[in-house]
Order: C-alpha cells, then sequence, then structure tokens
C-alpha cells in the first residue's frame, strides 16, 4: 500500500500542461469501437493506463490484433467475427469496460465472463444487465446479475423503446451497442444528456444514429449495422476531468496560472471547468479544431478567494470532478452544496461518504446527505487521507497538499486513469513517497 506525502507551497506558478493522460472515455471506446470495423483501426496518443489497456487487451482476448507502434499508438485489426475467448476477461478497475462490452457482447455469438478487481466486483451492473434482459439478453451474475463476475451468453436481441431511469453514458452506451445488432431500429432516453463521446464517434464511423422528437421528448434512434463500420484514424485529446484537478490547483493557489493543451472541450465535459468560472476563477476555453470531438486549450488563472456555489444540475456532466470540485468548495468563502448526485456513492468507493469524511480529516466542517454534502469553506490542515482505492479521491487531496501537508495512503490506484499524476505535480510542489 503505497502513500505519498504532499507539502504545500509558498508561492504562484505557471505551469504548462501538455502530458496531461489522454482522455479515458474515449480511449476506452477507440479499444471497444474498433471491433465494429472490418479495416484496422489507427489510434495516437491511446491512454496507457490499468483501466483503459484492460478494454484494450479484452478486444485482443475477442480476436482483435493490436500492434502497437509508439508510446500510445496502435493499430487494431478487428477479426471477422468476435471470438469466443479462451480466458475470463478481466477488466480491472473499469466501469466503464465492463458496462460497454456487456452490451456489445450480449448481441454476438459465444459465452462470455467479465470479472475485474475487488473495487469493480462491488459495483453495480444491474442498471446495464436489466435493460438488456428485456430484450433477450442472457446475462448471469451474482445477485442475479447485479454483480461481476458476469456471465453473458450472446443472442439476438429485440428492439427497444427504453427510457433510462440513470443519466449515464456508460448505460447509455450499452444500450446503443445493443441496438446496433437488434433486429429492428431501436430507441433510447435519458432525462438529461450525459457524455456523448459514444454518440459522436460511432457516427464518425458511418453508424445512423440519430435525434428523433416524439410526442415524449427527444429520443436517439439506433439503426442496426447494415455493415461493418468504417475504420477509426484518431488521436485521443487530453482528458479534461485529469485536467481538472491542476485547474483547481491554479485556482486556489495565489499567483498561479494553468494551461491545460489539447484537451477535448466537448459542452458534456467542461462543466467543472464552468463551476470553477463561477466561483470566480478566470476560466478561458481556446478552440483549435473539431473533427470528432472539439479540441483545444483551457487556461485558467488565480481571480482572488473563491466564492461558495450550489451544485445541482448537469450532474452527469461533472460526476467524475466534483471530489476535485469539492476541494475548491473547502476553501471558498461560504457554504457550498451538492445535490442530486446519488450516483457518487457508486464510484470507484462511495465518493460522497469518502469526500466528507477526507474534508473533515483535514478540518472543514461538512454535512453528508444521501445524493450530496454541504461543505463550509475554511482553512485546510494537514491531514492523514484515506483514499479508499479511488483514483480520483487520490488526486483530489493531494491537489489539497498545496494548501495544507496531506499524507495519502493507497495512491496506487492513481494508475488506473492518470499514471503521471505526481510528476506533474512535483513540478510545482514537494513530494515524498513512501511504501
Amino acid at each position: 500500500m503505497k502513500k505519498v506525502k504532499v507539502y504545500p507551497i509558498n508561492k504562484g506558478f505557471d505551469l504548462v500542461c501538455d502530458e496531461i493522460a489522454p482522455d479515458k472515455s474515449i480511449s476506452h471506446r477507440c479499444a471497444i469501437f474498433s471491433l465494429l470495423s472490418d479495416k484496422s483501426s489507427v489510434v495516437n496518443n491511446f491512454l496507457e493506463a490499468e483501466d483503459t489497456l484492460a478494454s484494450l487487451n479484452i478486444a485482443k482476448e475477442l480476436g482483435a490484433k493490436v500492434e502497437k507502434k509508439a508510446k500510445g499508438s496502435y493499430v487494431i485489426t478487428p477479426p471477422s467475427k468476435i471470438q469466443e475467448p479462451f480466458n475470463i476477461l478481466d477488466c480491472g478497475n473499469a466501469g466503464t469496460a465492463m458496462r460497454l462490452y456487456m452490451g456489445l457482447l450480449s448481441a454476438n455469438e459465444g459465452s462470455f465472463v467479465l470479472s475485474g478487481d475487488q473495487y469493480l466486483r462491488r459495483r453495480p451492473m444491474g442498471r446495464v444487465a436489466k435493460p438488456l434482459r428485456e430484450i433477450g439478453a442472457k446475462i448471469d451474475g451474482r445477485e442475479w446479475g447485479n454483480k461481476a463476475p458476469i456471465h453473458i451468453r450472446g443472442s439476438k436481441l429485440k428492439a427497444f423503446k427504453y427510457h433510462s431511469p440513470i443519466d449515464s453514458a456508460q448505460v447509455k452506451s450499452a444500450l446503443i451497442l445493443a441496438g446496433l445488432f437488434a433486429e429492428g431500429k431501436s430507441y433510447y432516453k435519458e432525462n438529461l444528456l450525459s457524455r456523448d463521446h459514444t454518440e459522436r464517434i460511432l457516427k464518425g464511423m458511418g453508424a445512423e444514429i440519430q435525434e428523433v422528437v416524439k410526442e415524449d421528448g427527444i429520443w436517439l434512434e439506433i439503426t442496426p449495422l447494415r455493415k461493418a463500420l468504417k475504420p477509426l484514424n484518431i488521436r485521443v485529446p487530453a482528458d479534461p476531468s485529469s485536467g481538472f484537478f491542476f485547474a483547481v490547483a491554479a485556482a486556489i493557489v495565489p499567483d498561479a496560472r494553468v494551461i491545460i493543451k489539447d484537451v477535448t472541450l466537448n459542452p458534456t465535459r467542461i462543466e467543472a471547468y464552468k463551476k470553477l468560472q463561477e466561483m470566480g476563477a478566470k476560466v478561458e476555453f481556446i478552440q483549435k479544431e473539431n473533427i470528432y470531438e472539439p479540441i483545444g486549450d483551457i487556461e485558467v488563472t488565480y481571480n482572488g478567494k473563491l466564492k461558495a456555489i450550489e451544485v445541482n444540475k448537469n450532474i452527469a456532466w461533472l460526476i467524475d470532478e466534483l471530489p476535485a470540485l469539492s476541494i475548491a468548495m473547502a476553501v471558498a468563502e461560504g457554504e457550498s452544496v451538492v445535490k442530486n448526485a446519488k450516483e457518487l456513492r457508486v464510484k470507484e468507493s462511495d465518493r460522497i461518504n469518502s469526500v466528507v469524511t477526507n474534508l473533515q480529516k483535514a478540518g472543514i466542517w461538512c454535512e453528508e446527505f444521501s445524493d450530496g454534502y454541504k461543505i463550509r469553506g475554511g482553512i485546510l490542515k494537514n491531514a492523514i487521507i484515506n483514499s479508499h482505492g479511488d483514483h480520483r479521491i487520490a488526486m483530489s487531496f493531494a491537489i489539497a497538499g498545496l494548501l495544507a501537508q496531506m499524507e495519502i495512503e493507497d495512491i496506487e490506484c492513481v494508475n488506473t486513469s492518470f499514471p503521471n499524476f505526481f510528476a506533474i505535480l512535483q513540478k510545482i510542489s514537494e513530494v515524498e513517497f513512501e511504501n
């Protein structure tokens, strides 16, 4: 169980982040969606972290040939048909891998077992298994298919019309993948648009996915594949949720500025930056291109003490950034509130409890709700932090260490999404590792 001490700094910094981890969500999808083509996909700047490499390794287990050309550069050649694997498909800590592969494999002939580490095996999969079962998927697992290991026997799927009770990009993506192989057009609806990388990338590959207006609202219409999709030729942009840790650092440290280079500016991915802007930080978005995704730079500059904020809308757009945003809330003037974020309970840890208990250790008054928390801004104090095996908790409190010494336990989880996080942090702060 590796630990780290992060020591506070007493001066500002000017940091250009051109080594932010490539986008995790897009990297997962590149590995998985390459199986939908009949030609080789070229993926550059692929995130070489434990979670995303799990998705890539599963593609290999399913028959794809994966050639590494350089760091982060891969050519993925799909099999003519998804093969029944000899081994259990290990998703590691990646909920995205497990849920998206559940959607894809449910419609493909064969027997497949998906499992993962101790944390992933505790996370709910019924939100995907239940709607898939309703259209003919054969899925089983612990707690009637709610917990991994998950067993799937591929079968023919019926077309569906599904209004999801959960605004989740992972649920939506799983159902879209199933719909591409269903017997007829399918329709999917969510109450609030979740991250739309799946729709953008698949449409770029030639899939027929469009929004249609019905009497009861706007639905995604998914037309079954008539032929294999075009291969990918993509450079994965930097991950805004990874860059956000350093955005928070710039917002809370006087005389600090950070430029996060070549990041996706997808509107469903920059909501946390807009909230930081609302709290008083100076935030600028500079778009440079827009092919699969809008891509550009984000500049964040300290602009005085932050003000408290309430976050209760567009939760699906900033769910991953809320732990880091809570650090900004902890030093803002007034009481900040997060509501309608019950989804935080079923992430890599119970992030509501993880945020609250660790901030309390650091001397900040907090109140925990079933769907969020209240944080009264104050002065952070030295603390020993339990990451609960959650990469975003570990990195968020490492940023808090810029203002007060933080000793964070169990930091190996950071390798699941941002392996060079501490290397970047060491450019602005003293960092000491312990075994």
